[in-house]
Formats: structure tokens, sequence, C-alpha cells
């Protein structure tokens, strides 16, 4: 069964900057340390060492990175969340992001989100129908997209958007800028977006052919894709029991397409079950669609990184 589009688009709040490398692990520390931080811009501009479109920018990527969200008792600032303490706390897993998997985690938390979705993650990691995009193909689709869901953005706004996608996963990290103050941000180092080449456009200039790296992923370990498959699922069906192999590998949001994964890849994951901890699903193959049966069991951040661990 595959979902419809996301009740609520986000196409700005990152004001044209694409998160970078330490900006996460920044904003958490200080949101510890003072959770109305983001509520002074001036202040924070100081704390942060940002100028003031950039201290928006952080605070709209640590949101939307799931590790902070808008305190709703104090009904202002923000408090850290417990994926934000589990990851980057003091006892975190991974506090600096030197962890690839840490990465993985993060790119699912921005391109599955469903209330508040970043429209071009969510647009084109779960409904691009093709294998390579140009930068104008992708805002021809992005502005009948926007149309269609009764939107009036400008061509200006969508291409903004784009751009800050385009750069999230492309970067433009040169050999002698410090990490510290890179461009790049930490998706660029999943190679998810590749360059192929180029072609010609509409207009007769040659421009930049991207391409998904639509392969199975070592990386993303069993525990990693279990996790996610939980937190699918969880999110998207709360009250059913099952779910078919096309849900976790084809349906908006999932992790067959967020981490675009070949389908044999997601049904070989899933048949293999022998992972060191209980089983979240059990799965049953089928000559026409295989089905997953939810069990009592869950999958944390600590199996997570414990196996990863347990790999090395």
């Amino acid at each position: 069964m595959l979902t419809s589009a996301r009740p609520h688009y986000r196409f700005s709040g990152h004001e044209s900057f694409a998160c970078r490398y330490a900006w996460l692990p920044k904003a958490y520390r200080a949101l510890r340390n003072d959770p109305l931080i983001f509520s002074d811009e001036p202040r924070a501009m100081v704390e942060l060492g940002l100028g003031k479109n950039m201290v928006r920018s952080l605070r709209f990527w640590v949101e939307v990175a799931g590790l902070a969200e808008a305190d709703a008792e104090r009904g202002r600032g923000l408090r850290t969340t417990a994926f934000g303490d589990a990851l980057l706390g003091e006892e975190g897993a991974d506090r600096y992001l030197e962890d690839r998997r840490t990465l993985w985690l993060l790119h699912w938390k921005l391109s599955s989100r469903d209330e508040g979705a970043l429209f071009a993650w969510d647009f084109l990691f779960s409904r691009w129908p093709y294998p390579e995009l140009t930068r104008t193909e992708a805002l021809g689709a992005f502005m009948r997209e926007s149309e269609k869901l009764g939107h009036d953005h400008s061509q200006v706004t969508l291409g903004q958007h784009l751009d800050v996608f385009l750069h999230s996963y492309l970067g433009a990290r040169s050999g002698k800028t410090a990490l510290e103050d890179s461009l790049d941000g930490p998706l660029v180092e999943l190679e998810l977006l590749q360059p192929v080449g180029e072609r010609k456009g509409e207009g007769g200039r040659f421009e930049p052919v991207y391409s998904f790296r639509r392969e199975p992923k070592g990386e993303i370990t069993a525990a990693l894709f279990d996790y996610c498959v939980i937190d699918f699922w969880q999110r998207n069906h709360p009250g059913e029991n099952s779910l078919t192999l096309r849900d976790i590998a084809m349906a908006p949001g999932s992790p067959g397409q967020v981490f675009k994964l070949p389908e044999d890849d997601v049904r070989a994951r899933l048949e293999s079950r022998d992972h060191g901890y209980p089983a979240p699903y059990t799965y049953q193959p089928s000559a026409v669609q295989g089905l997953l049966f939810r069990t009592s069991a869950t999958v944390s951040l600590e199996q997570v990184y414990a196996q990863e661990l347990a790999d090395a």
C-alpha cells in the first residue's frame, strides 16, 4: 500500500543554508546549556559564532533532524529529544558525528518525516520516478507538484529549496578548507547522490546529471535497518500487525526508498534474522508478496551501535 503525499510540507526555514558538519553537535550542546538560546537571536549569534540567518538555519536543522523539538511545557524554546540525547549527550553513541551509521540515521530522520516533511527530501527520495535528474528537470517537477498541492511558490523559492537539497548531498568541499568551516555537510559522506555526466537541456545548454546510488549498502547494518523499519511502521501504520515487502521497499518514506536499496536487497534483509538481538518482526516469504508480522520486540539505538562495534 503506497501512502499519499505528506499532509504538510516545509519548503523553507533553512534560510538557503545546507546543514554544516559541526552545526548539529554545536546546537545540541547549546540547547543543553540553555533551552532558550534560539529565542534570543543576538545572544545566539554570539554564543554560536554565526550570523543571524545561519542561527535561524541551525534552529531549523536541529529540529528537522529530530534532535530537538518545541518545548510545549515552557511554551517557548526547544528541548532536546530522546533521540538527540542518545546520540549526542554526555554518554551519547556518537557525539561528534564520527560514525557513518549516524549519518545514515540523520538522513533517515530528514527524509522520512511525516508531519512537516521536507518537500525536496520526500519528493526526490520517495516520489521521483527516475534513476537520474538534472536541476532543470527537478525544478520543473517541483513547480508542477507545488501547484498541484495548491501552493503558489515562486521559482526562486523552489530553486533555493532544491539547491539546499543538492548541496546537502553533493557538497563543494575544498581540500584547503578546515572541517569546522567547510560548506559541506555530513550527508555528503554518504555519496548517495553522485554526478554522472552532463546532458543538453531544453535551452541547448549542458548541465550536470546526478544519479542516486541505488545499490546494496553494507554500511547500513541489520540493526540500523530494523530500527528504521520499526520507526516507519510505528509512525505510518501504528495499528497494523503486518506489512508487505512492498511497503518496506517501495512506499514513500520507507527504508527501501529513503536508503535507495534494491528490492532484492530489502527482501534479503527481511529474510535474514540471525542478528544477535530479539527480532522485532518475522518475515513470511511468498511468491506473490512477502509479509512482515510485528513482534513485541523493538530495536534501540544502543543495539544499533552495539552491533556496529561487534562487526567492526
